[in-house]
């Protein structure tokens, strides 16, 4: 696997979100005339402000890391593997099974929040800066890339250019869903509402599901340093 995989494969966790995906299916569920300008609006808001933040996190930590690489040496990466195996472990504690009010309830107050921001596309652009906000704490899979990028030597308009890229793929499968939505109409509908059913069963249960993946990846990544695979290089 290579290092440009594993960054595809944590764009597309984060493109399950509930930013990036979930908001934008009650969007297209919403009732009337579905108008793509303010939904197209509040996606590119979206990705506007992870790119930024990633950015940003990117020339602070980066930096740091590279510091601290150089000081602890083969001590970081097993820094890494223990945080990627903590991770990994903390994910089986996310069981949908005994959270499942706590899903049922971020459900309902996502679905609150956009049908009040639906009818204005000023309100989506806040709704979008309101969800990135909301989930800089458990945007694991992005600081999980940042943290990748930052041990492969890029520069920072390199950095930069891979997480413009990244954002792209992270908004795809909700832009694919819009495509659809336009070009079929209602034949999407019964998709999007079991899409909608399943966030709103599993909302609590996919940050397990994230957690771990990307613990498996840093683990990987470590792993992969240390000499133990050989998985982010291909001769």
């Amino acid at each position: 696997m290579t290092l440009l995989l594993g960054l595809v494969v944590l764009a597309l966790l984060d493109s399950t979100s509930i930013g990036t995906l979930f908001v934008p299916v009650l969007l297209m569920l919403t009732p009337g005339r579905l108008r793509a300008g303010p939904l197209l609006g509040y996606l590119a808001t979206i990705a506007v402000f992870y790119l930024a933040l990633g950015v940003a996190i990117a020339l602070g930590v980066g930096p740091l890391l590279a510091r601290l690489g150089s000081s602890l040496g083969t001590a970081g990466y097993w820094l890494e593997l223990v945080a990627g195996v903590a991770l990994f472990a903390l994910s089986f504690r996310f069981d949908p099974k005994r959270r499942p009010e706590a899903s049922r309830q971020m459900g309902e107050k996502w679905t609150e929040r956009v049908h009040k921001a639906a009818a204005s596309p000023r309100a989506l652009v806040v709704l979008a800066l309101t969800a990135g906000l909301l989930e800089v704490a458990t945007m694991f899979p992005y600081l999980g890339a940042i943290a990748l990028l930052a041990g492969a030597g890029l520069g920072t308009a390199g950095i930069a250019a891979v997480l413009a890229g990244y954002c792209l793929v992270m908004v795809l499968p909700a832009l694919g869903l819009l495509g659809l939505r336009l070009a079929l109409s209602d034949r999407v509908t019964p998709v999007l509402e079991r899409l909608n059913g399943w966030f709103a069963k599993h909302a609590v249960g996919a940050t397990g599901w994230i957690l771990g993946i990307v613990g498996f990846l840093l683990a990987a990544d470590a792993a992969s340093q240390l000499g133990f695979v050989n998985l982010w290089r291909v001769d």
